[in-house]
Parts: C-alpha cells; structure tokens; sequence
C-alpha cells in the first residue's frame, strides 16, 4: 500500500491524474471513484496506477497516422488490464520516464 495516504487522498489522487491523462474525457465519475476505492484497498500502489495511465495514453497517441480515430476513455475501468499488465511487467522505473516524455512530445504536436 502507498505509505503516508489514507483512501481518501488516494482516490482524490488517482481521480485527478486520471482526468488530466490525454485521451481520457476528463471527468470522473461515481464508478470511477468506487474503483479507485477499491483499488486502495486491493494495495496497489498509486505509482502502479500513474504508469498504466501513461501506458495506456501512450499507446493510444502514437499510432500509425491512418489509422482510425479512438474515442475517449470514458471509465477508469478502461484500465484494468493495463494496471494488471504493469503490474506483470518487470522493466526499468526508467521505461514509464521514457513513456512520459513521448506521451508529452505527441501532445506538443497536436
């Protein structure tokens, strides 16, 4: 569990840096905050939670210029699969910096 948050700074938190991730729509919803409770209580890490954001925004920014436009992440459920996956990942803290900085070179350039 992230040590020195209570649940509440935790969700407030992880509410935040979900609604200001590109791609997503930039609200946050009674579900959303449900799932983040749980989260918390599940001890995931709010580092765990920012990494998959980056990830999953990533993913979605740089892709091949034809291809079709995504809608907006409307859920924070949207990403667990992608929190699971990083939970599952054994790579470098480096690698999420890395993402970071291509996530806002292509935000620069749209």
């Amino acid at each position: 569990m992230e040590h020195g948050l209570s649940q509440e700074e935790y969700i407030r938190q992880v509410l935040e840096v979900y609604r200001k991730t590109p791609g997503t729509t930039g609200t946050a919803r009674r579900a959303d905050r449900l799932l983040a409770a749980q989260l918390y209580q599940r001890g995931l890490s709010f580092k765990v939670i920012q990494n998959a954001l980056v990830l999953a925004a990533t993913r979605r920014l740089i892709r091949p210029a034809d291809a079709p436009p995504l809608g907006p992440i409307r859920s924070l459920a949207y990403l667990l699969p992608v929190i699971e996956e990083v939970l599952e990942l054994r790579v470098s803290p480096d690698y999420y910096d890395y993402l970071r900085y291509k996530l806002a070179r292509a935000e620069s350039t749209q």
